[in-house]
């Protein structure tokens, strides 16, 4: 059969039912007993009719660590429904590939980037034995349709036909789901198993909330401080270097700050309020100034002469070890990468490009490399041990997802510097985003 194929058949709708209704009534009491282990529930007659088994069955090629032994089990213990919390690095892709495994029905994974749409159909048929052409993808001008397939968040909302002949939704990021019209994706389809993907699963926007309808609750989580004592990923220490503005970095910082606070005591506008100010400048002009103030005055701080002096020096530290170097402003990333001589990644690196990069620092011909917001999720990143933050917002997610960078298991330590303006907004920023050791 050419699994390419998209069948009249497949794109049907189930008439009457869902595999849900025949699982609870709506009374919400089970309307047949559902037995305690995921794999025969999944291969009950009713699943049979409802989601084809995958075929050929899928074989794990991988062993699974203890605490991915544990995920599994919390998320079939919630009947194949909910999210599961794990840092950067820590192989929630195998924890996956594991669902598909037990489930053994056809899987639809979700993701946010075209770049991990090809990481994960590799993945198939190299850690479950599925042939390639047995895996789909969705996404970047291909519209192949498998009994596994892969699509991206932007392809599956204006696709909800391509939703339905699976019985596992997989979302990886799943923080991405409860945006606009991604939320779609989950309703669209009648598929009863569902798992979440994440390192950070809150939003500053509380939509992480839906996450327990869309998808299910947090079944399983754990931080990089208690994966890191167990030693299954590397050690790893953050240090926090503060340099200084000069005199005219200083004058430029503080008339941008003071304009900035004279509109918000002004306008009795204090705590939490800056949301308020964005709500404002759609309006109101001087809120529109205030607003401009305060990001010049971030982009005064992050792009503090001393800090490019300061990672030439903590290079010089680590001459022998793989370095990431992160920035939050594009230009920054640029200037770094010409003071310096790094190769450097941004989203506006050509992808053969990129490509040749990433090959280059993975294979150790590149042992430096200075990159903005892009590496942060969706690429597969080479393995480095240190990793040194020039700037960057004041998100815990963000933190987590740079140091995840240095945490595969190794032996050695993993380090993440920061470097931050003394006396600015970074000192904040830095403290909100920290990730804690213990």
């Amino acid at each position: 059969m050419d699994w390419k194929q998209e069948t009249d058949e497949e794109e049907a709708t189930l008439d009457g039912a869902t595999a849900l209704d025949l699982l609870i009534d709506e009374e919400g009491d089970e309307a047949e007993e559902v037995p305690e282990q995921l794999p025969r529930l999944t291969l009950s007659s009713v699943k049979a009719k409802l989601f084809a088994p995958l075929e050929p069955a899928p074989k794990l090629a991988l062993t699974p660590r203890t605490y991915q032994e544990d995920a599994l089990a919390a998320w079939t213990e919630n009947r194949g429904r909910g999210v599961v919390v794990l840092p950067t690095g820590a192989g929630k892709t195998v924890l996956a590939y594991m669902a598909v495994a037990a489930t053994g029905v056809r899987p639809l994974v979700v993701v946010p980037t075209l770049e991990l749409l090809k990481q994960w159909a590799e993945g198939f048929s190299k850690h479950l034995g599925l042939p390639a052409e047995a895996v789909g993808q969705v996404g970047g001008g291909r519209r192949e349709i498998g009994p596994v397939t892969v699509i991206t968040y932007d392809s599956a909302w204006r696709r909800p036909k391509d939703l339905q002949p699976f019985g596992l939704l997989i979302f990886d990021e799943v923080h991405h789901l409860p945006s606009g019209a991604y939320r779609r994706i989950a309703e669209a389809t009648d598929a009863p198993f569902r798992l979440g993907l994440t390192a950070t699963p809150e939003r500053a926007d509380f939509l992480h909330q839906d996450l327990d309808r869309l998808i299910g609750p947090v079944v399983f989580r754990r931080s990089p401080a208690e994966l890191s004592r167990s030693r299954h990923i590397a050690r790893f220490r953050q240090e926090r270097i503060y340099v200084e503005l000069t005199d005219e970095e200083q004058y430029q910082y503080q008339q941008c700050m003071a304009k900035f606070r004279w509109y918000m005591a002004q306008n009795r506008i204090w705590g939490q309020g800056f949301q308020q100010l964005v709500f404002r400048a759609a309006s109101d002009p001087n809120a529109r100034e205030a607003l401009r103030c305060h990001q010049q005055a971030r982009v005064v701080a992050m792009n503090a002469q001393q800090k490019s002096q300061q990672v030439l020096e903590l290079l010089r530290r680590h001459g022998g070890d793989r370095v990431l170097v992160f920035c939050e402003y594009t230009s920054v990333v640029d200037s770094l990468s010409r003071q310096l001589l790094l190769p450097s990644v941004t989203y506006r690196t050509p992808a053969i490009e990129r490509r040749l990069t990433l090959q280059r620092f993975r294979s150790g011909a590149y042992t430096k490399l200075v990159t903005g917001r892009v590496l942060n999720e969706g690429v597969d990143v080479p393995d480095a041990n240190v990793a040194i933050i020039v700037s960057g917002s004041g998100t815990p997610r963000e933190q987590i997802q740079r140091l995840g960078r240095v945490l595969r298991p190794k032996e050695e330590e993993a380090v993440l510097y920061e470097i931050v303006a003394r006396g600015t907004v970074e000192e904040r920023a830095a403290r909100s985003r920290k990730v804690k050791n213990s």
